[in-house]
């Protein structure tokens, strides 16, 4: 699952793919926004943790949990 993490004053985006579903990745979001100060931490495929001050999130945009073609031409 892809997912897209705008931050404050930065311009670009950044994207993490995870083996979380999109009820997962919108929980983690929805805990880390109630806490006081929080942060919202993420793991992707690769074992990396991005960590993310609450106060300092734009929006998180999560992908759908549908395969990805691979390669070039169209469907037989």
């Amino acid at each position: 699952m892809e997912i897209k993490i705008s931050v404050r004053s930065v311009h670009r985006e950044i994207v993490v793919e995870t083996d979380l579903t999109a009820e997962q990745v919108e929980e983690e979001v929805r805990m880390a926004m109630a806490a006081d100060r929080g942060v919202f931490a993420i793991e992707d495929v690769k074992g990396r943790r991005i960590i993310v001050p609450v106060a300092s999130l734009g929006f998180v945009e999560i992908g759908g949990d549908e395969l990805r073609p691979v390669g070039f031409g169209g469907t037989l």
